[in-house]
């Protein structure tokens, strides 16, 4: 059964996926001329995925769509991992599971009551003051790119609008999300830098929400006991006391 497809995005990461490869991870042997593209030619690709030179020519261009068989010779050939794999399925349509496109959504009371609570806690990509905590803040952004174009995949016209903010108002999103990469990490650690405490330790993980409607919260934790959490305490305590200047004179011994 497939679904909907978009052959220009295929198209486009098939592209940047075969510049990105070295000749020698196609299996292909090394040559004594010098290669005037980026990683192996459509010829080469093609022969590997052992389909006609033109058909694949026609696939890169987003000129025809794909077939499931075709896509598990590409994904051989082009040594896609399984986040890249899962991307390109999206894009042809043609996962093997029945899909429904889901109505645009509106976030859910509960979740927006508790984002609402975060007043102080600045989300969008574009903050500098959060994105100049981020020990490594061009990887962690990578990575939010590279998540964004994954979901983008399975939900192109709900996104669409927020692609195109991000890329008149971000540089370096506009590079990023030409790239090409995708993942669907849903935990890991991230490492902060916090101008009053120092160096922060975080565990990061993504829950679902429970309606089966795919919207999602990123939650940073830290080890209970460690030196981030301790951090963490004292960050809690100074915001409360700027918050309620009065409450420590209301105190009694």
């Amino acid at each position: 059964m497939t679904s909907h497809s978009d052959p220009r995005a295929l198209g486009a990461f098939l592209r940047a996926r075969r510049a990105q490869l070295d000749p020698r991870e196609c299996g292909l042997p090394e040559t004594d001329s010098a290669r005037r593209v980026a990683g192996p030619r459509r010829e080469e690709v093609a022969q590997v995925a052992a389909i006609s030179v033109d058909y694949y020519t026609r696939l890169e261009q987003g000129r025809v769509r794909a077939s499931a068989p075709v896509l598990t010779t590409l994904a051989r050939a082009l040594r896609l991992d399984d986040d890249q794999r899962h991307y390109v399925y999206e894009l042809a349509g043609a996962d093997a599971r029945p899909r429904h496109r889901r109505p645009a959504q509106r976030t859910r009371l509960a979740m927006r009551r508790l984002l609402d609570q975060l007043t102080h806690t600045p989300t969008l990509f574009t903050d500098p003051a959060i994105r100049g905590m981020h020990q490594d803040g061009a990887h962690d952004a990578r990575d939010a790119v590279a998540a964004l174009r994954m979901e983008a995949a399975a939900d192109p016209d709900d996104l669409a609008r927020l692609v195109g903010e991000l890329t008149i108002q971000d540089a370096d999103f506009r590079t990023w999300w030409a790239e090409h990469r995708v993942n669907s990490a849903t935990y890991g650690t991230k490492q902060y830098r916090h101008p009053l405490v120092g160096d922060l330790t975080l565990d990061c993980d993504t829950w679902a929400g429970p309606d089966g409607a795919g919207q999602r919260l990123m939650v940073l934790t830290a080890q209970p006991d460690s030196p981030t959490h301790d951090a963490l305490r004292i960050l809690t305590s100074w915001t409360a006391e700027r918050a309620e200047p009065g409450r420590a004179k209301d105190r009694t011994p």
